[in-house]
């Protein structure tokens, strides 16, 4: 079959397209022809060798697929624990698959995987998100803020505020619901979300990492909640102060998806919930550019220049 194998950790460079043997499922797997897999920044993370929890080489990227078991089953899936989903071929655990309705495209399901629940996990689970609270989403274009805007005006927030690098970003992220969308340079980020929030915000999104946490520190109100899960600034985490925070009861949250799959209700249950959103044309997952398999390492080009908006995938 014609995948992507890793064989050396380094850039976009690494991603080189190989005929492998396809994958045997097990009794507790499902073998899924791939229609399309995503690509996602933790993908850069494993490619490079900096993702948490380590990869071993030689590997087939990609963590998420959507495709149809040799039974016509129309399924969606991660493939943490066995990998391989830039490939024609990848094997499934039977109770990661969800069934996904005809009315949702390849690129939308894919979108709500990953990025879906993590939107859906930080806002209600991690920021504890409430009626009227306002939120600050950054990297408003991308596939967790797209889907962050949407689900945060859902749960009731009552002001989202988007922070994107372009007019075009920012554009895209005032029609899919923010009030107001800023430019997310941090020379004068501060001044422009208190500008815009009168005074300060509610909840903070970073995935960023790095000097953008500070500065989100700096965007709360008393009692704020900022949540990280990601480091796509690739800067070393800024040490958090608990006194300080405590000066003005600030919360600092982390998250993973990863872990929180396993908890009971976290995973199929928001899942089904956003595929049914978005089977109704209540939810509207943002799908990026497609790329063809062979062409894996333009799209950790275009994902790392900041180039992208929305979902990327891969066809095989």
């Amino acid at each position: 079959m014609r995948a992507i194998q890793v064989t050396e950790f380094g850039g976009p460079e690494v991603l080189v397209p190989a005929e492998l043997d396809p994958p045997v499922a097990t009794d507790d797997q499902l073998l899924v022809q791939v229609t399309a897999a995503g690509v996602n920044f933790a993908d850069t993370h494993r490619t490079d060798g900096s993702y948490r929890g380590g990869v071993t080489l030689p590997f087939v990227p990609g963590v998420e697929i959507v495709g149809r078991t040799p039974n016509g089953r129309r399924v969606l899936s991660p493939v943490f624990e066995t990998g391989g989903g830039y490939a024609e071929y990848a094997v499934a655990p039977k109770h990661r698959a969800v069934d996904v309705p005809e009315e949702v495209s390849d690129g939308q399901a894919l979108a709500l995987l990953i990025q879906g629940l993590t939107a859906w996990h930080v806002l209600r689970k991690s920021a504890r998100l409430e009626c009227s609270d306002s939120v600050l989403v950054n990297a408003a274009a991308g596939g967790v803020g797209s889907l962050a805007i949407q689900l945060a005006k859902h749960f009731g927030a009552g002001q989202v505020i988007a922070a994107a690098s372009t007019p075009a970003k920012r554009e895209l992220a005032l029609e899919l619901g923010a009030d107001v969308a800023i430019d997310n340079d941090l020379d004068g980020y501060v001044d422009r979300v208190r500008s815009a929030s009168g005074g300060g915000v509610d909840v903070v999104l970073d995935p960023t990492g790095g000097a953008a946490t500070q500065a989100g520190l700096d965007c709360l109100r008393d009692f704020g909640r900022l949540v990280n899960y990601g480091n796509a600034g690739r800067e070393g985490r800024p040490p958090v102060d608990p006194s300080a925070l405590a000066q003005r009861n600030l919360s600092v949250a982390g998250f993973w998806l990863v872990p929180a799959m396993d908890l009971p209700g976290k995973y199929a249950e928001p899942l089904a919930a956003m595929l049914d959103l978005t089977a109704r044309g209540q939810l509207r997952p943002l799908v990026g550019a497609e790329y063809p398999l062979e062409e894996a390492r333009r799209s950790h080009e275009d994902l790392l220049a900041r180039r992208t908006t929305g979902k990327l995938i891969l066809k095989p």
